[in-house]
């Protein structure tokens, strides 16, 4: 069905970019979170990653997304190299 419609709506399938940590939402803002309270190499069961996210408010995903564009530009000067936050 998705071949049909991508030929009915002649679209252009564009190649996937290469994974960049500095610009995927979760890495950048939500594992950020995580190296600030020192649990960056812990591995955590599916529900404890449900709560703590249940336990942010609306603010913190806010903040997280409309620093994205900023975030965004320093990956294009960079050239794409991987930086630290």
């Amino acid at each position: 069905v998705a071949k049909m419609v991508k030929t009915y709506l002649k679209w252009e399938v564009l190649p996937n970019p290469p994974y960049s940590p500095d610009v995927v939402p979760s890495d950048y803002h939500l594992f950020r979170t995580f190296q600030w309270h020192g649990l960056a190499d812990q591995h955590f069961r599916s529900y404890w990653i449900s709560s703590w996210i249940a336990s942010k408010d609306d603010q913190f995903f806010r903040r997280g997304i409309c620093t994205l564009p900023e975030r965004w530009e320093k990956v294009v000067a960079s050239d794409g190299q991987y930086f630290e936050s």
